[in-house]
Protein backbone atom coordinates (compact mmCIF):
# COMPACT_ATOMS: atom_id res chain seq x y z
CA UNK A 1 0.00 0.00 0.00
CA UNK A 2 0.99 3.22 -0.87
CA UNK A 3 -0.57 6.36 0.81
CA UNK A 4 0.39 10.21 0.42
CA UNK A 5 -1.58 12.98 2.21
CA UNK A 6 -2.25 15.68 -0.71
CA UNK A 7 -2.71 18.46 1.92
CA UNK A 8 -4.08 18.78 5.53
CA UNK A 9 -5.21 21.42 7.91
CA UNK A 10 -8.62 23.89 7.80
CA UNK A 11 -8.02 25.35 4.16
CA UNK A 12 -8.08 21.57 2.67
CA UNK A 13 -7.75 18.02 3.25
CA UNK A 14 -6.86 15.36 0.96
CA UNK A 15 -5.04 11.68 1.51
CA UNK A 16 -4.70 9.24 -1.66
CA UNK A 17 -3.87 5.57 -0.62
CA UNK A 18 -2.54 3.44 -3.62
CA UNK A 19 -3.17 -0.22 -4.07
CA UNK A 20 -2.18 -2.97 -6.17
CA UNK A 21 -4.45 -2.07 -8.89
CA UNK A 22 -6.42 0.64 -7.54
CA UNK A 23 -6.51 3.53 -5.73
CA UNK A 24 -8.87 5.80 -2.63
CA UNK A 25 -8.85 9.00 -2.20
CA UNK A 26 -10.19 9.80 1.39
CA UNK A 27 -11.95 13.29 1.66
CA UNK A 28 -11.02 16.05 -0.98
CA UNK A 29 -11.43 19.25 0.92
CA UNK A 30 -9.38 21.56 -2.25
CA UNK A 31 -10.66 22.35 -6.16
CA UNK A 32 -10.45 19.40 -8.45
CA UNK A 33 -7.56 21.35 -10.23
CA UNK A 34 -5.41 21.93 -6.73
CA UNK A 35 -6.24 17.90 -6.17
CA UNK A 36 -5.07 17.14 -9.85
CA UNK A 37 -1.82 19.06 -9.69
CA UNK A 38 -1.12 17.95 -6.21
CA UNK A 39 -1.57 13.82 -7.10
CA UNK A 40 0.64 14.81 -10.27
CA UNK A 41 3.11 15.95 -8.84
CA UNK A 42 3.36 12.91 -6.32
CA UNK A 43 3.50 10.45 -8.43
CA UNK A 44 0.11 9.16 -7.92
CA UNK A 45 -2.51 8.13 -10.60
CA UNK A 46 -6.24 9.74 -11.62
CA UNK A 47 -6.97 6.76 -13.57
CA UNK A 48 -6.52 4.60 -10.87
CA UNK A 49 -9.03 6.11 -8.04
CA UNK A 50 -12.18 3.84 -7.70
CA UNK A 51 -13.75 6.12 -5.04
CA UNK A 52 -13.80 9.20 -2.55
CA UNK A 53 -14.52 8.68 0.80
CA UNK A 54 -15.48 11.57 2.16
CA UNK A 55 -15.19 11.54 6.33
CA UNK A 56 -17.73 14.70 6.86
CA UNK A 57 -19.66 17.43 5.23
CA UNK A 58 -16.76 20.57 5.83
CA UNK A 59 -15.99 22.53 3.58
CA UNK A 60 -12.24 21.82 3.79
CA UNK A 61 -13.14 18.25 3.36
CA UNK A 62 -15.57 17.80 -0.15
CA UNK A 63 -14.85 21.38 -1.71
CA UNK A 64 -13.58 19.24 -4.75
CA UNK A 65 -15.62 16.24 -4.04
CA UNK A 66 -18.32 16.61 -6.06
CA UNK A 67 -16.79 17.61 -9.54
CA UNK A 68 -14.06 14.82 -9.21
CA UNK A 69 -16.40 12.31 -8.81
CA UNK A 70 -18.14 13.64 -11.30
CA UNK A 71 -15.21 13.84 -13.23
CA UNK A 72 -14.16 10.50 -12.74
CA UNK A 73 -17.00 8.71 -12.80
CA UNK A 74 -16.20 7.30 -9.25
CA UNK A 75 -18.61 6.81 -5.95
CA UNK A 76 -18.42 9.30 -3.41
CA UNK A 77 -18.31 7.03 0.25
CA UNK A 78 -19.88 8.81 3.03
CA UNK A 79 -22.21 8.17 5.81
CA UNK A 80 -26.37 8.98 5.52
CA UNK A 81 -25.88 12.49 7.55
CA UNK A 82 -22.40 13.46 5.64
CA UNK A 83 -24.32 12.93 1.93
CA UNK A 84 -27.31 14.62 2.27
CA UNK A 85 -25.40 17.86 3.46
CA UNK A 86 -22.90 17.07 0.60
CA UNK A 87 -25.78 16.63 -2.08
CA UNK A 88 -27.95 19.80 -0.39
CA UNK A 89 -25.18 22.09 -0.73
CA UNK A 90 -23.23 21.02 -3.55
CA UNK A 91 -25.76 19.95 -5.66
CA UNK A 92 -26.95 16.01 -6.66
CA UNK A 93 -25.66 16.29 -10.36
CA UNK A 94 -26.24 13.84 -12.97
CA UNK A 95 -23.78 10.96 -13.27
CA UNK A 96 -22.72 11.24 -9.75
CA UNK A 97 -22.60 8.35 -7.86
CA UNK A 98 -23.05 7.78 -3.81
CA UNK A 99 -22.81 4.95 -1.53
CA UNK A 100 -24.42 5.47 2.10
CA UNK A 101 -22.03 3.03 4.34
CA UNK A 102 -22.48 2.45 8.14
CA UNK A 103 -20.28 1.83 11.05
CA UNK A 104 -21.75 -1.85 11.13
CA UNK A 105 -20.90 -2.80 7.62
CA UNK A 106 -17.78 -3.32 6.05
CA UNK A 107 -17.17 -2.16 2.05
CA UNK A 108 -15.26 -3.41 -0.54
CA UNK A 109 -13.75 -1.15 -3.52
CA UNK A 110 -11.87 -3.69 -5.90
CA UNK A 111 -9.11 -4.89 -3.91
CA UNK A 112 -9.95 -2.63 -0.96
CA UNK A 113 -12.28 -3.61 2.08
CA UNK A 114 -13.19 -0.39 3.77
CA UNK A 115 -14.27 -0.69 7.18
CA UNK A 116 -15.98 3.28 8.72
CA UNK A 117 -15.86 4.04 12.19
CA UNK A 118 -17.68 7.25 14.26
CA UNK A 119 -15.75 10.28 15.08
CA UNK A 120 -17.08 12.83 17.82
CA UNK A 121 -16.60 16.21 15.29
CA UNK A 122 -19.96 19.28 15.48
CA UNK A 123 -20.62 17.64 11.54
CA UNK A 124 -23.52 15.62 11.09
CA UNK A 125 -22.70 12.37 10.96
CA UNK A 126 -18.99 12.01 10.76
CA UNK A 127 -16.71 8.92 10.30
CA UNK A 128 -13.08 7.66 9.98
CA UNK A 129 -11.45 5.00 8.03
CA UNK A 130 -9.65 2.53 7.86
CA UNK A 131 -8.63 0.81 4.53
CA UNK A 132 -6.83 -2.31 3.79
CA UNK A 133 -5.51 -3.86 0.97
CA UNK A 134 -5.49 -7.12 2.27
CA UNK A 135 -1.63 -6.91 3.15
CA UNK A 136 -1.45 -3.59 4.46
CA UNK A 137 -3.61 -1.52 6.50
CA UNK A 138 -4.18 2.43 6.77
CA UNK A 139 -6.26 4.28 9.33
CA UNK A 140 -7.73 8.07 8.87
CA UNK A 141 -8.90 9.41 12.30
CA UNK A 142 -8.95 13.12 11.81
CA UNK A 143 -11.30 16.11 12.90
CA UNK A 144 -12.55 14.69 16.07
CA UNK A 145 -13.03 15.98 19.71
CA UNK A 146 -11.79 13.28 21.73
CA UNK A 147 -10.40 9.33 21.00
CA UNK A 148 -13.12 6.76 21.96
CA UNK A 149 -11.67 2.80 23.06
CA UNK A 150 -14.05 2.25 19.96
CA UNK A 151 -11.40 4.29 17.94
CA UNK A 152 -8.54 3.14 19.59
CA UNK A 153 -9.26 -0.87 19.16
CA UNK A 154 -9.38 0.08 14.85
CA UNK A 155 -6.37 2.04 14.42
CA UNK A 156 -4.12 -0.30 16.52
CA UNK A 157 -4.40 -2.98 14.12
CA UNK A 158 -2.94 -0.45 11.30
CA UNK A 159 0.38 -0.55 9.32
CA UNK A 160 -0.30 3.47 9.10
CA UNK A 161 -2.62 5.78 10.93
CA UNK A 162 -3.39 9.45 10.27
CA UNK A 163 -4.50 11.33 14.00
CA UNK A 164 -5.45 14.44 14.18
CA UNK A 165 -2.93 16.90 16.44
CA UNK A 166 -5.08 20.29 15.56
CA UNK A 167 -3.54 22.96 18.64
CA UNK A 168 -1.71 23.47 21.36
CA UNK A 169 -4.04 24.55 24.10
CA UNK A 170 -1.41 27.31 25.49
CA UNK A 171 -1.31 28.64 21.37
CA UNK A 172 -5.24 28.59 21.46
CA UNK A 173 -6.16 30.00 24.74
CA UNK A 174 -3.89 32.93 24.40
CA UNK A 175 -4.43 33.23 20.78
CA UNK A 176 -6.84 35.31 18.33
CA UNK A 177 -9.56 33.34 18.21
CA UNK A 178 -13.35 34.98 19.89
CA UNK A 179 -13.74 32.42 22.67
CA UNK A 180 -17.12 30.84 21.26
CA UNK A 181 -14.80 29.56 18.27
CA UNK A 182 -11.98 28.24 21.08
CA UNK A 183 -14.91 27.16 22.99
CA UNK A 184 -15.57 24.95 20.01
CA UNK A 185 -12.20 23.87 19.14
CA UNK A 186 -11.77 22.40 22.93
CA UNK A 187 -15.04 20.80 23.37
CA UNK A 188 -15.69 16.96 22.45
CA UNK A 189 -17.25 17.38 19.25
CA UNK A 190 -14.27 19.83 18.03
CA UNK A 191 -10.78 19.20 17.91
CA UNK A 192 -7.90 16.78 19.06
CA UNK A 193 -5.16 19.32 21.07
CA UNK A 194 -1.45 17.82 21.10
CA UNK A 195 -1.62 16.44 23.89
CA UNK A 196 -4.84 14.78 23.50
CA UNK A 197 -3.38 13.52 20.47
CA UNK A 198 -0.11 12.09 22.38
CA UNK A 199 -2.35 10.25 24.71
CA UNK A 200 -3.78 8.68 21.42
CA UNK A 201 -0.30 7.79 20.47
CA UNK A 202 0.69 6.28 23.37
CA UNK A 203 -2.51 4.14 23.35
CA UNK A 204 -1.02 3.03 19.93
CA UNK A 205 2.49 2.56 21.32
CA UNK A 206 4.76 0.47 19.63
CA UNK A 207 1.77 -1.82 17.15
CA UNK A 208 1.92 0.83 14.57
CA UNK A 209 4.53 1.66 12.84
CA UNK A 210 4.18 5.08 10.97
CA UNK A 211 2.19 7.73 12.95
CA UNK A 212 1.08 10.72 10.54
CA UNK A 213 0.26 13.93 12.58
CA UNK A 214 -2.55 15.95 10.69
CA UNK A 215 -4.45 18.66 10.43
CA UNK A 216 -2.62 21.04 12.48
CA UNK A 217 -3.60 24.35 13.03
CA UNK A 218 -1.40 27.23 11.44
CA UNK A 219 -2.37 29.68 13.98
CA UNK A 220 -2.90 27.93 17.23
CA UNK A 221 0.09 25.08 16.63
CA UNK A 222 3.47 24.43 14.67
CA UNK A 223 4.58 21.30 13.54
CA UNK A 224 7.75 21.42 16.37
CA UNK A 225 4.98 21.52 19.44
CA UNK A 226 2.90 18.81 17.81
CA UNK A 227 5.96 16.57 16.93
CA UNK A 228 7.59 16.83 20.44
CA UNK A 229 4.09 16.02 22.20
CA UNK A 230 3.82 13.11 19.92
CA UNK A 231 6.94 12.05 20.74
CA UNK A 232 6.26 12.48 24.70
CA UNK A 233 3.30 10.10 24.35
CA UNK A 234 5.40 7.31 22.40
CA UNK A 235 7.94 7.49 25.69
CA UNK A 236 10.49 4.50 25.11
CA UNK A 237 9.31 3.81 21.43
CA UNK A 238 9.71 6.89 19.91
CA UNK A 239 12.31 5.91 17.95
CA UNK A 240 10.68 2.65 17.11
CA UNK A 241 8.12 5.14 14.88
CA UNK A 242 8.25 6.86 11.93
CA UNK A 243 6.34 10.34 12.97
CA UNK A 244 5.28 12.31 9.68
CA UNK A 245 4.00 15.94 10.09
CA UNK A 246 1.37 16.71 7.18
CA UNK A 247 0.84 20.30 6.65
CA UNK A 248 -1.39 22.33 4.66
CA UNK A 249 0.76 23.84 1.68
CA UNK A 250 3.20 20.92 1.35
CA UNK A 251 2.66 17.00 -0.54
CA UNK A 252 3.70 15.01 2.84
CA UNK A 253 6.24 12.12 1.90
CA UNK A 254 4.76 9.05 0.47
CA UNK A 255 4.81 5.82 2.54
CA UNK A 256 4.81 2.69 1.20
CA UNK A 257 3.61 -0.61 3.40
Amino acid sequence: MRVTTLASGSKGNCTYVEGASGALLIDAGLSARDITTRLTAAGGRLDLIRAILVTHEHVDHVRGVVPLARKLHVPIIASGGTLSEVLRCRGSRPGLSTTLCKTSELYHVEEFTIRPFSTSHDALEPYGFCVSDGKARFGCCTDTGMLTPEMIEQLRICDMVMLESNHCPNMLAGGPYPPALKRRIRSKRGHLSNQAAAEGVRALGRDVPIIELSHLSEINNTPAKARASARGGLGLFADEVDLIIALQHEISPTRLF
